[in-house]
């Protein structure tokens, strides 16, 4: 009886934990507490160039605000904008083949008359001439191949959440799309020199050192495509 209840709890759990979002659009993620927002509130105040008494309207200030200003990212809370064009393709394909056979044989036609004695004794057709008569074969083959074809165009604005000892910038960035019931999540983070960033304030990803790039969703389309959770149990303590 325990284990039946102890089962009953395990399945409401689970069907609770799938039941909630039913009739509801899938949540974004909440910023408040985000690596993005502490580097911005923790970088420090932009100078206001123009208390220093230069007029309002003057354009030859070293701000970069200014006209020739430098509006690249460069200290902590700073944003960039990340380009990322995959368009990638890779075929690998393999094939082994090997082949081995062997013979060997053992006759003893004549030995002090031993054979002879021997045939005497064996019964009729069989014979000791051909003592030993040892044939071996073997062969194997193997045959693999992988085809991949990946192509992804997308830009994002990522904040500089570090600023490592060498001048390197620590980035971090994510965009959310939710289209109906189904919401599009992109996340980027990784390692960028500061000379890499174009006048633009722009990088590509092919730049970024560590690049961990995940694009992916959630909702309901994206839920119908997961097998059942128990399914996937199932997949891993069957043996066949």
């Amino acid at each position: 009886m325990k284990h039946y209840l102890a089962l009953s709890i395990l399945v409401t759990t689970i069907a609770c934990g799938n039941t909630k979002n039913i009739g509801k659009r899938p949540d974004f993620t909440p910023i408040a507490d985000t690596n993005e927002i502490y580097a911005m509130n923790a970088s420090p105040a932009k100078p206001d160039v123009r208390a220093a008494g230069q007029k309002q309207a003057s354009l030859w200030h070293a701000g970069p605000t200014s006209l020739l200003g430098d509006r690249r990212a460069g200290t902590l809370g700073d944003l960039l904008t990340i380009v990322i064009e995959i368009n990638e393709k890779a075929e690998i394909s393999n094939s082994t083949s090997a082949s081995r056979s062997g013979s060997e044989t053992l006759s003893v036609p004549s030995l002090f008359g031993v054979p002879q004695a021997v045939d005497r004794a064996l019964p009729d057709g069989a014979s000791s001439e051909n003592a030993v008569d040892i044939t071996s074969g073997g062969s194997s083959s193997g045959d693999g191949s992988v085809k991949r074809n990946e192509k992804l165009t997308l830009r994002l604005a990522a904040t500089v959440t570090g600023v490592l000892s060498n001048g390197h910038l620590k980035i971090e960035g994510s965009q959310e799309v939710r289209v109906n019931f189904e919401l599009r999540e992109l996340l980027v983070t990784g390692f960028v020199r500061p000379e890499d960033i174009s006048r633009q304030n722009e990088i590509t990803y092919d730049k970024i050192a560590s690049a961990r790039i995940s694009y992916g969703g959630r909702g309901q389309i994206s839920r119908m495509q997961q097998p059942r959770k128990g399914q996937q149990f199932l997949d891993i303590i069957l043996p066949f």
